[in-house]
């Protein structure tokens, strides 16, 4: 589950700040020179994967004004002339090829009153040029996702001091994160660096971060939780990467969306990660233990679309009836005991919970009063083999191949946990 689509996102939000910072231009009013030059070398260096596409309209010869004609391009009148403000390169249409070529350092930071630099998906290579934190400091969106850009993130972003949005993913970006983007960019709210090949550890944040959506996944980052974290996260991903250590550390006050999964994540799960806000848990596969903790006091019921993944991990004990309403609940490939809650049985029968998956655990009991009677509703997802009771045939239809063909657990394994195999 995605939390946002990106091309949507940024497409609302290039919207929103061209309407706050522009000025219509006249057609009378001439482009500064140095930025049409800037558009000249930027032309020279990239180009349409496919014919016909992003920089048909950019015509030079044309009379008609580059600010109204070329597509991407807006500008503004700041101290009497005519400047380019946000340059979206690329259609960002799902059907596009994109743009080829490289990222003119030449040509880009020349247009220093630049406030958005998007680059839309394409097969654009080379380095992120550093000249972009030095030269635009009015840069407050950067964009560059899904492309082939290499090397290493500029330390030089770092002097962004306006900087809202910084976005690289998808791309083939190494080396290590720079400390200074958590620590020296007080207007950051939006940072996402997901699936390049960049390693090392997650810097510290500074206590005055303002980061609301952090996403690091797939990548190749080692090491604990940074000891501060922003309290206003509301999405942080670091799933995929071979981070580990306690998750104690980790806010959640405000968080909505969180995946650490698979990662190497040890230790009990703090009693912080169940509240009303995180409608959305991704804990899976790592070496989590001991018992999920009672929730706290202002904890309410999780409701429609809301997603629990603690499977493959080392957790233990009853499982709680707190989780009753969360409507995809993946608890399976654990050491859980005792019975399933009642609320459990009867909201999958309800068909308010819609995937429920319990199989690989050390479960006695299924409470069903006549498990030949009881039928799952459309697109209910039920499974409950490989434990200490034989499952009811309704517990096992909706099984994924990795559960394997053995519907019960080998008593000498049961015997372990001090459970005697019963019927549902």
């Amino acid at each position: 589950m995605e939390f946002c689509n990106c091309n949507s996102f940024l497409q609302l939000l290039s919207l929103i700040l061209t309407l706050h910072l522009s000025i219509s231009p006249t057609t009378q009013q001439q482009l500064a020179a140095g930025d049409l030059n800037a558009l000249h070398q930027i032309m020279d260096t990239l180009t349409d994967v496919k014919n016909g596409g992003f920089f048909s309209t950019w015509n030079f010869s044309s009379p008609e004004n580059p600010c109204s004609s070329f597509a991407g391009v807006t500008c503004s009148v700041i101290n009497g002339e005519l400047r380019v403000t946000a340059l979206l390169l690329g259609t960002g249409l799902s059907d596009s090829p994109g743009l080829a070529g490289t990222i003119s350092a030449i040509g880009i930071y020349d247009l220093t009153e630049l406030t958005q630099l998007i680059l839309y998906p394409g097969i654009v290579t080379g380095f992120i040029p550093s000249q972009l934190g030095r030269r635009l400091k009015n840069l407050r969106v950067i964009s560059l996702t899904n492309n082939r850009l290499t090397g290493t993130i500029p330390e030089t972003i770092s002097e962004l001091q306006n900087l809202h949005t910084l976005d690289l993913s998808h791309n083939k970006l190494t080396g290590v994160i720079p400390p200074t983007l958590a620590s020296a960019l007080p207007e950051l709210k939006v940072l996402v660096l997901a699936y390049n090949n960049l390693a090392g550890e997650i810097p510290e944040f500074s206590d005055e971060s303002q980061l609301i959506h952090l996403d690091f996944r797939n990548n190749m980052l080692w090491g604990t939780l940074p000891e501060t974290m922003p309290a206003t996260l509301r999405y942080l991903s670091l799933s995929s990467n071979g981070l580990w250590g306690p998750l104690n550390s980790l806010p959640s006050s405000n968080l909505v969306y969180l995946d650490l999964s698979m990662n190497k994540f040890s230790g009990p799960i703090p009693d912080s990660f169940f509240s009303s806000s995180l409608s959305s848990m991704y804990l899976q596969r790592n070496n989590l233990s001991g018992e999920l903790p009672p929730p706290s006091s202002f904890f309410e019921s999780y409701g429609p679309g809301s997603i629990v993944d603690l499977s493959h991990n080392f957790l233990s004990g009853d499982i709680p009836n707190f989780l009753e309403s969360v409507e995809t609940l993946f608890l399976n490939n654990n050491h859980f005991t005792g019975k399933v809650p009642e609320e459990y049985v009867r909201n999958v029968f309800a068909g308010a919970m819609r995937t429920l998956y319990l199989q690989h655990n050390y479960i006695s009991s299924f409470p069903v009063e006549n498990p030949r009677d009881m039928v799952l509703p459309d697109g209910v997802a039920l499974c409950l083999s490989y434990n200490c009771m034989v499952p009811p045939t309704v517990g096992l239809a909706a099984c994924p191949a990795s559960a394997g063909g053995a519907f019960s657990r080998p008593f000498r394994q049961c015997s372990v946990f001090n459970i005697g195999n019963s019927i549902g």
